[in-house]
């Protein structure tokens, strides 16, 4: 029976979409098989599109409301569900692999026995999945890097979309919790290069979820403020979904571990589907050739040119402004690339952009 259900939560996570989908290979079962009780993943497969009360699956599923709630609290608190509360109501939503299941899992930070297993599993899984399937094929970005407004030069126009405080300001509950690309790698074993890890930020419902179920803590506005400044100084790319409107969250992502830093930089030309819109300038007069922005860079865009000014691949350079954070004599700034298009309003003008992209 419970062999049953896993062939239908293939299916499902299959439909779910996004990075990572279902694939029937045996590291999705090996994997799922922790991740889920049979009875969770009945009650994932039963889950319907958007928020929805235990009440409502409990009807669809002939089940008794106490005992679907039992298990979707126990979901929430596990991530493999998200929930939120409105008006005093319990609301849970159905999550993919990615972005979703797999980052709850790594955002509290532990590191029992079972989160290595996890990390193991997930590992596993990602793995295989990418020799089982095609290439990701790039068309139009589904993220995009947000640059050190600090650091823009005069006279360049910014959009509040570009600045890291307009999301600060603009919601009163904003989390922090476990960056989850690092700590799997630690969990993993391997070496996190000394790197901040409590600066994966979301704001909103997002945030509260995080904090009450994934462990995660809740910042004033100079806390978050603090926390990207701690970011920047290490060279971390502030990173969300491509969308002005509905930003909820804000990852700080490192180029050995991010998976979306990672899968850009396959690509022959990463600058072109992962970028903030500006690109460094240098000033000849204050460079002193200490190459720390290039040791810096994020994609390996920069080369130290015959007159000791570093020079920009713009096809591999990100935007992201770690080169000019770390600038000891502050020598770079960022200015406005020509003719950048403004990112889509919200998740159904990206939705509408993505499928348009797939088209052409």
């Amino acid at each position: 029976m419970s062999q049953h259900i896993y062939k239908q939560l293939l299916e499902v996570m299959t439909k779910r979409r996004g990075p990572y989908a279902g694939a029937d290979i045996p590291e999705f079962f090996d994997m799922v098989e922790t991740l889920f009780t049979p009875e969770e993943a009945e009650v994932s497969n039963a889950m319907p599109r958007g928020p929805f009360t235990a009440a409502d699956l409990a009807k669809e599923m002939g089940k008794t409301e106490e005992d679907i709630k039992q298990l979707l609290e126990a979901m929430a608190d596990k991530g493999l569900c998200s929930a939120v509360k409105r008006e005093g109501i319990d609301y849970y939503i159905a999550v993919p692999f990615m972005p979703g299941i797999f980052e709850y899992q790594f955002m509290p930070g532990k590191t029992t026995d079972r989160d290595k297993k996890i990390a193991k599993l997930i590992h596993a899984y990602k793995t295989a999945y990418e020799s089982a399937t095609p290439p990701r094929k790039m068309t139009f970005p589904t993220t995009r890097v947000i640059t050190v407004d600090k650091k823009i030069e005069a006279g360049n126009k910014i959009h509040t979309y570009d600045q890291m405080k307009t999301y600060i300001d603009k919601h009163e509950y904003i989390s922090a919790a476990t960056c989850f690309c690092r700590h799997e790698a630690k969990l993993l074993g391997k070496d996190t290069h000394d790197m901040p890890m409590d600066v994966c930020m979301s704001f909103g419902p997002m945030a509260e979820y995080v904090v009450e179920r994934l462990g995660g803590k809740r910042l004033s506005k100079e806390e978050a403020m603090n926390t990207l400044n701690m970011a920047e100084e290490a060279g971390l790319i502030h990173m969300s979904r491509n969308t002005t409107d509905n930003v909820d969250f804000v990852c700080n992502c490192d180029r050995w571990h991010c998976e979306v830093v990672t899968t850009m930089l396959k690509q022959s030309k990463p600058g072109l589907f992962f970028n903030s819109g500006f690109q460094p300038t240098f000033d000849p007069d204050l460079c002193t050739a200490c190459e720390e922005c290039i040791d810096r860079c994020p994609p390996q865009a920069l080369v130290m040119a015959d007159n000791d000014v570093p020079e920009v691949n713009l096809d591999r350079c990100f935007g992201c402004a770690v080169c000019a954070t770390g600038c000891p004599s502050d020598a770079i700034k960022m200015k406005s690339k020509p003719d950048f298009p403004a990112p889509p309003k919200d998740n159904k003008e990206l939705s509408s952009a993505i499928k348009a992209s797939f088209q052409s």
